[in-house]
């Protein structure tokens, strides 16, 4: 179907300031849909009340308004702008939360809304209309039980049994929940999470600790086409909020039968909710003992995750959902970055890695302890030809120090508490617990990080204790260490170790250039190499096996790299990502290429649209010397 003509003007609502769980995926969408909006003709009303967004910037729609996102407001927006349909879903839950409150309160007679209908909206975001939903198409969820007060609580505490998993009912990053494991924190989760849900509704849970965690990004058009985005696996098990887990990219160990189960599930859950253009996240868990697949929730709309699977996969999730919403299906959009239709289910060559940033040290007195509410405050992504490739671009990816697994100095009894306990630096301190020669098994009993991983990263442990000297004159070697995403820092700092030298990244840097172990660049295009890809979205790697030399053709363009601010932090934000892009427009209006370097997947920087040509890689010496 061509686009709708019956509306004119559209009101797309923003997610306002930055908090733990909205940061600017929410620009990053709101951006892609305001322009696509624009570009087939509509009228564009914009409210949000952050300043520092590139979608607040006066080209992107027709009007904006710097307002708080407050019913009255909108309602006088609304009136004053003759509009004639809304766009929720690109604005988080801020968005969804205040335009379902306007729809029930009777303010929104005669305004259609556009991406997901309020019954929709109501459908996936209350948790118990979500769940009679999923026993109709019969989908195994967790025994639960609702409370709307501490009585009713108490009562639900009595009959599942602890450790419980409490969640509130329409807030965002996991607001108002937790896990419990006696009364005394099951008191004070439930009295926070009665709080913070609008409609003071928690659910609570049967314990799924340690079981598999994993999310579909799933969109549908108005004609019931579906295809699956991509499916993304947490490292850590359940327990942790998906924005503070490592995540991965695509689902690695599945079986074709649990995969092909999962994302069938996806579609019957997005039919049955009335998902019925847009996109969509469903969040699975699976037993690793039994195979027992629990439905966990679903978001009617773009969320971090779709940022986070947009750029995996380099499919513009938020604009293919935009122009669904006003009609379209998925045969009729193009895929800007190969010219084949939305239509085609994207299929990826790479592993993609997205390790949560953390900023303890500036609140000392936090508790540090990752649980089902969000703490991380930013995310850096990285991509890699295989796991231990992807995950140790990753770790330099964070700016926190880090080259790659750092050694870490502790005794056994906090080796094994730390292992045990779900913090921002598991991952370096089940390294730390491989690399003493603790057992894969053993690890795997204390903090239950799926097998495959812990023997992956098990493999690098004793690739770390094969490196000396010897390394670095031998090229068949040194390339399987790179392929396994060492960096050069990284092996200097081992071979010093071991052998008491001063080896630095720039003598090991010189050894590759000797031995002819250079870093190759590959492209992010949707398809696995099937199409010819017309964007320019590159990422880093060093073959296992020497290629042959391509020609490159000599470019006499006047070109700069702008390089981006990594991952987000306190201090250092949506603000910078605001500054790039900003040059990249500037330096096109100049007639110069502009290259753009960054590793954070919720900027609009890292769209494939705004500069010439992008790199997805860790901002640090190495990697940036090299492009």
């Amino acid at each position: 179907m061509p686009k709708r003509e019956d509306i004119k003007t559209i009101l797309l609502i923003g997610s306002g300031p930055i908090i733990i769980g909205q940061a600017c995926e929410f620009d990053y969408s709101g951006t892609q849909a305001a322009k696509t909006l624009k570009e087939l003709g509509y009228r564009v009303v914009l409210i949000n009340s952050n300043p520092a967004t590139i979608m607040t910037d006066p080209e992107f729609a027709h009007r904006t308004y710097i307002e708080p996102i407050t019913e009255e407001v909108i309602a006088k927006i609304i009136k004053k702008e003759n509009v004639d349909a809304i766009l929720p879903t690109m604005g988080g839950q801020t968005a969804l939360n205040v335009a379902t409150s306007m729809y029930e309160k009777g303010m929104l007679d005669g305004i259609e809304f556009l991406g997901a209908t309020p019954a929709a909206i109501k459908k996936g975001e209350d948790r118990q209309e979500f769940k009679e939903a999923m026993i109709k198409i019969g989908m195994d969820l967790p025994v639960s039980q609702y409370a709307y007060n501490m009585d009713e609580a108490m009562d639900a505490a009595k009959n599942i049994g602890f450790p419980l998993i409490i969640r509130a009912s329409f807030t965002m990053a996991g607001g108002g929940s937790g896990v419990a494991y006696n009364m005394d924190e099951y008191k004070e989760i439930v009295k926070g999470g009665l709080e913070v849900s609008p409609i003071s509704e928690i659910l609570i849970e049967e314990s799924l600790l340690g079981w598999k965690e994993y999310e579909m990004e799933v969109i549908r058009d108005r004609a019931d086409n579906c295809i699956i985005v991509c499916s993304i696996e947490n490292f850590d098990p359940m327990g942790v909020h998906t924005g503070d887990s490592i995540t991965i990219a695509p689902a690695l160990t599945l079986t074709d039968k649990e995969y092909q189960n999962m994302r069938d599930a996806s579609f019957k859950i997005l039919r049955e909710v009335g998902v019925d253009t847009g996109g969509s996240n469903v969040q699975f868990s699976i037993n690793p003992d039994t195979g027992r697949m629990i439905v966990i929730e679903m978001n009617p709309r773009v969320s971090r995750s779709s940022a986070l699977a947009s750029k995996a996969t380099g499919y513009p999730i938020a604009k293919v959902a935009t122009l669904l919403a006003v009609g379209f299906t998925l045969d009729e959009i193009t895929n800007d970055i190969t010219g084949t239709p939305a239509s085609f289910e994207p299929v990826i060559d790479y592993i993609v890695t997205k390790l949560p940033r953390f900023t303890f040290e500036k609140f000392p007195l936090a508790n540090s302890t990752l649980t089902t509410a969000m703490k991380s405050v930013g995310e850096a992504m990285s991509i890699g030809r295989t796991f231990k490739e992807s995950f140790q671009k990753a770790l330099c990816s964070l700016e926190t120090g880090l080259i790659g697994f750092n050694s870490i100095k502790c005794d056994g009894e906090e080796l094994v508490r730390e292992i045990r306990r779900s913090n921002e630096n598991r991952m370096l301190y089940v390294f730390e617990g491989l690399r003493r020669g603790m057992s894969v098994d053993a690890i795997f009993d204390l903090c239950k990080i799926d097998r495959w991983f812990l023997y992956q990263l098990e493999e690098l442990a004793l690739r770390e204790k094969e490196m000396d000297i010897a390394l670095l004159s031998d090229a068949t070697r040194l390339r399987e260490v790179k392929s396994e995403g060492f960096s050069d820092a990284m092996i200097a700092e081992v071979i010093n170790t071991k052998e008491g030298l001063t080896l630095t990244e720039n003598d090991i840097y010189n050894a590759r250039e000797k031995t002819g172990v250079a870093l190759e660049y590959n492209e992010v295009d949707t398809c696995a190499a099937e199409f010819k890809a017309l964007t320019p979205y590159l990422y880093s790697t060093t073959n296992i096996t020497k290629l042959p030399q391509t020609p490159v053709a000599e470019s006499k363009d006047k070109k700069v790299l702008v390089i981006g601010g990594g991952p987000n932090r306190i201090g250092q934000g949506i603000e910078f990502d605001y500054c790039c892009v900003h040059a990249a427009f500037a330096l096109e209006d100049m007639g110069i290429k502009s290259i753009m370097y960054n590793c954070n997947p919720e900027t609009v920087s890292t769209d494939y649209d705004i500069s010439d040509i992008l790199y997805f890689e860790p901002i640090d010496f190495e990697h940036v010397r090299n492009v």
